[in-house]
């Protein structure tokens, strides 16, 4: 795979009745990005969650500028945008099959314990915080 991200077929059930992706599917596919995104850093998210590291949702932006349509071949992109040592920020672009950027957004997640209690990613998991520093950089190389 040339990009962190994934690929995504716009299914008929994820359309409304003009044809045109629903807004709320969005979220769904930057989730499957941000998952693809973590595992090629060699991590799978039930592999964080048995560590006792989880990741809840705190904010999400959306932002449409082209309808993807039933059928469509997308590509979502993910980025870290921002990452301190109790919040992440990821950034994402959807791409359409023509080359043309769709929408774009961003989801900013807390470092959490299993009871949601927040906690310093760097303290508890110094070598994770030091793979996702890594990916920050070779993201902002790329940009």
């Amino acid at each position: 795979m040339d990009f962190l991200g994934t690929k995504i077929v716009v299914r008929y059930a994820e359309t409304d009745q003009m044809g045109v992706a629903h807004h709320s599917v969005y979220p769904i596919w930057y989730e499957a990005a941000r998952t693809e995104y973590i595992k090629a850093f060699g991590m799978s998210y039930s592999q964080m969650e048995q560590m006792g590291i989880m990741l809840p949702l705190v904010e999400l932006s959306s932002r449409y500028i082209r309808p993807a349509h039933y059928e469509d071949e997308l590509k979502v992109t993910v980025s870290v945008r921002l990452l301190t040592r109790v919040k992440i920020e990821f950034y994402y672009e959807v791409w359409n099959q023509k080359g043309e950027l769709i929408n774009t957004g961003t989801t900013l997640h807390a470092w959490t314990d299993l009871n949601l209690k927040p906690m310093n990613l760097q303290k508890k998991f110094p070598e994770i915080y030091a793979l996702l520093l890594e990916a920050q950089e070779k993201g902002r190389e790329k940009a």
